[in-house]
């Protein structure tokens, strides 16, 4: 798979004479942390997969959490950690020392660094280097689904947007300032790299924890782009997913949301947002809850002492003109 330089999916070539090619849709999903990220992933691609699709699910998350409701709460090797093991040991990282699959689904984790130990944006850079050597443009997926953390500004985790390794972004958000914030951010860095000539655009936003107030909706609306699923606060899905239990199987109660989820994923265009400024994300809400009508008071230097300040002479020298 090569990088798409254009809207248009992308074409992997065949592997046989005649046969028809692949096409890859790279689709990088951003949001708050704890915004259920993971949770919207593991259970759209396990309804592609039941849908009959290739689907590769990649997590970007130094948290290394996204396979993990995937994989029945199991721990998946990281790339990073098993490629640095293998090193140190004079090999070479294997696909099946980090690729695992479920039911149809592949999935893998790129991993980061212990706190303090590293920059996780370098590390998701270092993980996909060690993607591209392990084969990732020949690899022939419908789907391939990164999971990015959105609130972490540094460059790696920008990394789909700014080089055009996808060629669209979701955003995962839920009916509150914070969450929206990061929504509006990650439409902003898409609004930024088009003008720098990048081709990645928005194709919608995935409402999660819904409880009906609407903000969520609404910004969409503002800035945009499509709601392509509301997924409500539902006690059922809290309770299974902590359980790490996949709520949108075939069959089940929840499978018609993931089954149109999956349908809007798969089939809504990128688009170029409108990103809101932060009057603009304030008017989403109720004075009540976001403080508006607080007027901003400049400090004084006596206010930082907490006490009065004398006046200090200047020690700046005047010099009498010379008469011509």
């Amino acid at each position: 798979m090569t990088a798409p330089r254009s809207r248009d999916r992308l074409q992997l070539d065949a592997a046989h004479v005649g046969e028809e090619p692949r096409k890859t849709q790279i689709i990088a999903i951003y949001g708050k942390g704890g915004i259920g990220k993971s949770f919207t992933l593991s259970n759209l691609s396990y309804m592609m997969a039941q849908q009959g699709k290739r689907v590769l699910l990649i997590g970007c998350d130094p948290k290394s959490d996204t396979t993990s409701l995937l994989f029945g709460g199991k721990a998946c090797p990281t790339i990073i950690e098993t490629s640095s093991a293998r090193k140190l040991a004079g090999d070479q990282v294997r696909i099946e020392d980090v690729c695992f699959k479920r039911d149809g689904v592949f999935a893998m984790e790129l991993g980061g660094p212990e706190v303090g130990r590293g920059c996780g944006g370098r590390g998701i850079i270092h993980g996909f280097e060690t993607l591209e050597k392990l084969g990732f443009h020949d690899w022939g997926f419908d789907y391939v689904l990164l999971d990015f953390l959105g609130d972490v500004v540094c460059g790696g985790f920008g990394l789909p947007i700014a080089r055009d390794l996808c060629q669209k972004v979701i955003v995962v958000g839920s009916n509150d300032l914070q969450s929206l914030y990061v929504a509006n951010n990650v439409c902003s860095a898409v609004d930024y790299f088009k003008t720098m000539g990048g081709n990645v655009g928005v194709a919608g936003m995935v409402v999660n924890k819904d409880d009906g107030t609407g903000e969520a909706a609404a910004f969409a609306e503002r800035v945009g782009i499509p709601v392509l699923a509301a997924i409500p606060a539902d006690e059922d899905i809290r309770r299974k997913s902590a359980n790490y239990q996949i709520v949108g199987m075939p069959g089940t109660r929840w499978a018609p949301l993931f089954e149109e989820l999956a349908k809007n994923v798969a089939e809504a265009p990128p688009v170029a947002p409108s990103p809101l400024d932060q009057d603009g994300l304030l008017d989403l809400f109720s004075a009540e809850e976001v403080g508006r009508g607080v007027v901003l008071q400049p400090a004084s230097l006596e206010d930082m002492h907490g006490r009065p300040v004398p006046e200090r002479k200047s020690l700046e020298v005047h010099y009498d003109e010379v008469p011509a």
